[in-house]
């Protein structure tokens, strides 16, 4: 009998990226951490569920090594979707995990490094919030 307040841990379509309109405005936003082989850019969605989009490139390795990889990420956001900062309540971010060249990294790693990765980026968003807040309250003084 299946549990209803369990978290679902499916990866569906909504939950990713696809529009190359969408990716362009997560790196305009220019909210970006890196840490060893990723380098992860967000920019919150307005949606109540995060959407993941990737970024690896042929200098990553062959086709089966990107690959793999991908499934990697898949799969550590799948995990890890609930645990990653939120910019208010009932919202979510976009993110784009970029790999530079690396050999793959146990799932572990890559649950890790997702979940230190978006951490830092919305500690950057919130702290340009704070920033802007502060510059419009101080020019209506």
């Amino acid at each position: 009998m299946p549990n209803p307040g369990a978290k679902s841990l499916f990866y569906r379509k909504r939950h990713r990226l696809s529009r190359d309109a969408d990716y362009k405005a997560v790196y305009r936003a220019r909210i970006k951490k890196a840490g060893g082989p990723l380098l992860v850019f967000i920019r919150p969605n307005g949606l109540p569920e995060h959407r993941l989009g990737l970024a690896v490139g042929r200098r990553v390795g062959r086709a089966v090594d990107r690959n793999r990889i991908k499934r990697l990420l898949r799969e550590a956001f799948r995990h890890e979707r609930s645990r990653l900062a939120t910019p208010a309540e009932g919202q979510a971010y976009d993110i784009i995990v970029s790999v530079r060249p690396h050999a793959p990294l146990p799932l572990r790693a890559y649950r890790t490094l997702l979940v230190d990765l978006v951490g830092r980026c919305h500690r950057e968003h919130a702290r340009r919030l704070r920033r802007r807040g502060e510059g419009t309250h101080e020019r209506g003084t």
